[in-house]
């Protein structure tokens, strides 16, 4: 388990700092574009979401159950439940990129918003909302 967590971190490593520090390097696009390493990520939650057994989705339905489903699911449930973080954390942030690139945003206006879509993915994700917000109504 900790190797596989090891890995899912190493994956998303790399587009982050590529994001950050060459957003418009024609790898860093590709790879935004492409949701290559989100799809890897998917593979690997599939894996652990599923291996410890059939899934209760009724579980889903109340905070009770979510609570239920990590403690009966022991490290893979939580590793499972890592995984979907780091995916839709990068999508979050992939999202950022593309959107901001499209609208004309600076880059510097989005730096800690990706920090904070890959530390706290919603927080930044925000953050993004806000700037856009502002930076495109000043463009208007």
């Amino acid at each position: 388990m900790e190797t596989a967590f090891q890995i899912a971190n190493a994956l998303v490593l790399p587009q982050w700092l590529l994001m950050i520090f060459a957003p418009r390097w024609s790898v860093t696009q590709w790879l935004v574009r492409s949701y290559l390493i989100p799809v890897l990520l998917a593979c690997m939650y599939a894996y652990f979401l599923f291996s410890g057994g059939p899934l209760n989705f009724s579980d889903f339905g109340s905070l009770e159950g979510v609570k239920s489903l990590f403690s009966k699911g022991g490290d893979g449930a939580v590793l499972a439940g890592w995984i979907h973080y780091l995916a839709f954390d990068l999508v979050a942030g992939s999202f950022v990129l593309q959107n901001a690139q499209s609208k004309g945003i600076p880059h510097g206006w989005i730096v800690v918003p990706l920090f904070f879509c890959f530390m706290l993915g919603p927080i930044g994700l925000l953050l993004y909302w806000v700037i856009r917000t502002v930076k495109t109504r000043q463009v208007n």
